[in-house]
């Protein structure tokens, strides 16, 4: 497509920015929409494997990102008091490095400076107040009176997607799926230069994984109910109650665990929209069209695809429909394959029964779908 485009980008977080920095280098004219005031990265830190390095690289910010994170390419797995089991080289793509992990804060901003170095135009506190889109273009308003026609519209705007329920009202709500995650950010230990899974008999996997040269996070997953919210005064104490069993790197690590607040409980929902993630010209992508469980590692890195793909399937068709139809073509099998099998590995985990179809997923394993996941696709 040799024509420049107009295209509104509902959502600043990772996918949207990517989508918006390749979209803006390729000359076209992108606006993003993002409702908070500014960009402050929810969470802690987030872990890059390598098919989102290379898209890193393909945005030009490949270097930013290792500059203000940690690289690392050895998965090391302990027995619950700590002792090594193994210790598992992880694969790359041919131009990327195996992974890098980064506090979310400082990817924000990579991200948001390489948006706005591209020429994108980035709207704080507005979100879409009207849209119809009537075939030939989509006419949008924003909550800060902006109006203005767009070729393509694309809601990057996560697990509560409001252009989801535009388009398909609460068919896709979130769905809880009775676990949440644990966090906290903690000096990093010289030990811990990649990520440490300690697992074995507790029905529970704790994970030290490097965000910077000096900070790394405690993380785990544990069944809750869903009304669950941890004690703001003794949310450490929680923590601790939960990993009791585990010694080595994981108890030291918890022995630093000394403010409540510190403390990051989310829970983990998933989305999959059965239906076309493009109605017209709006497209959902991204947590928005196929939100997973965090056990692959793989939930932003299926987002910043969805958007380097989306721009080269613009820059391969004559018209925006062929490239949506193109587009999820080639994006809903990959990604809904690591979102089923990120479900099946947090079920075989818990020791939640399993299906038939998650046990045959489940025999590719997290060690062999980071090789799956590193091929051209």
């Amino acid at each position: 497509m040799t024509t420049p485009l107009r295209v509104l980008v509902h959502g600043g977080g990772v996918g949207g920015l990517t989508l918006a920095t390749a979209l803006a280098r390729r000359g076209h004219h992108v606006d993003v929409a993002e409702l908070r005031e500014q960009l402050e990265a929810l969470g802690v830190g987030i872990v890059q494997p390598s098919n989102a390095l290379h898209v890193m690289r393909e945005i030009g910010v490949l270097e930013d990102c290792l500059a203000v994170g940690f690289e690392w390419d050895v998965l090391t797995i302990c027995d619950p008091a700590g002792a090594t089991l193994a210790e598992i080289p992880q694969p790359r793509m041919s131009d990327a490095p195996s992974a890098n992990g980064i506090p979310r804060p400082a990817l924000a901003r990579v991200l948001a400076d390489a948006a706005v170095k591209a020429g994108a135009t980035v709207r704080f506190g507005t979100t879409i107040a009207s849209v119809t889109d009537d075939g030939a273009g989509v006419d949008v308003t924003l909550s800060d009176g902006h109006a203005a026609r767009y070729d393509l519209v694309v809601g990057f705007d996560g697990i509560g997607s409001p252009l989801r329920k535009h388009l398909y009202g609460g068919t896709y709500a979130p769905e809880y799926t009775g676990f949440a995650n644990w966090r906290v950010t903690l000096p990093r230990s010289p030990e811990v230069r990649g990520v440490v899974m300690s697992a074995g008999n507790l029905k529970a996997k704790a994970l030290l994984t490097p965000i910077s040269a000096d900070l790394m996070y405690l993380g785990t997953v544990f069944a809750e109910p869903e009304g669950f919210h941890p004690d703001p005064e003794r949310a450490h104490e929680q923590l601790r109650e939960r990993l009791a069993g585990f010694g080595g790197p994981i108890a030291a690590a918890l022995a630093q665990v000394t403010d409540p607040a510190a403390v990051v409980h989310t829970r983990i929902s998933q989305v999959t929209v059965e239906g076309p993630w493009h109605v017209g010209r709006i497209v959902l992508a991204g947590d928005a069209a196929h939100a997973s469980t965090p056990h692959l590692a793989q939930g932003a890195a299926m987002a910043v695809e969805d958007a380097l793909v989306l721009a080269q399937s613009l820059d391969a068709a004559d018209t925006v429909p062929a490239a949506l139809a193109a587009w999820e073509a080639r994006r809903r099998p990959r990604a809904l394959w690591v979102q089923a099998l990120s479900r099946a590995v947090l079920k075989q985990e818990t020791g939640t029964p399993t299906t038939p179809e998650e046990d045959e997923l489940l025999k590719v394993g997290i060690p062999g779908a980071a090789h799956v996941l590193v091929q051209p696709y």
